[in-house]
Formats: structure tokens, sequence, C-alpha cells
């Protein structure tokens, strides 16, 4: 998985840099096929805002958070992202059921 860490106003410091990693590092827990992972973090007057764009095979999940506290943004973002890896997964897993034309049909 490859990480881009961006900041809009707002130098990115190593330790915000290893505090998302830590954070964003959660969604490989649950699904392995993260291509590509691209955060933003910016700050306004009393703003703080991460957002996140993870890119899968054949979905981009988008995500974004603000709070008053940056920190605090990076972990509502790390929960909504984790929540919505979580709810593709379940969508995409395969249930091995007999297909339509295996089945056989009751005949009296």
């Amino acid at each position: 998985m490859s990480l881009s860490i961006t900041g809009r106003h707002l130098e990115v410091t190593p330790a915000i840099r290893e505090y998302v990693l830590n954070k964003i590092s959660r969604i490989t827990r649950h699904f392995d096929s993260v291509i590509d992972t691209q955060v933003m973090l910016s700050i306004e007057r009393l703003k703080h805002t991460a957002e996140v764009t993870v890119h899968l095979r054949g979905k981009d999940i988008h995500c974004a958070a603000s709070d008053e506290n940056l920190y605090a943004a990076i972990d509502l973002l790390a929960d909504k992202i984790d929540r919505q890896v979580l709810k593709h997964k379940t969508k995409t897993q395969t249930y091995a059921h007999e297909p339509p034309k295996r089945q056989t049909v009751a005949t009296e």
C-alpha cells in the first residue's frame, strides 16, 4: 500500500506522518488489496480537516472528517474509513451458492 500525505496550509511533521500511518494502517487488517491511499490534511481558521481517498480494486472510497483538533480529526477519519472498508468488504465477498442452471426442479 502506498501512502501519500499532503498538507494544505500546514507542514506535515514526522510526528503527524507517523500518527496518520498508524491510524490508516488499520485498513490493511481488513482488506489486503489496497492499491493507493492519499491523505489530505488542512487547517482553516478554527476547523482542522482530514480527508482520505483509498483506491481499491474496482472502487475508490473517499472520506472526510473535521474537528477543532487535528489529531481528533484524524481519529474520526480513521473510524469512518474503517467502517466504509468493512462495508465494501462485506458487499464484495463471494458466497458459494449453487448456480441457477444446476439447481434441480421438483416435478410432480
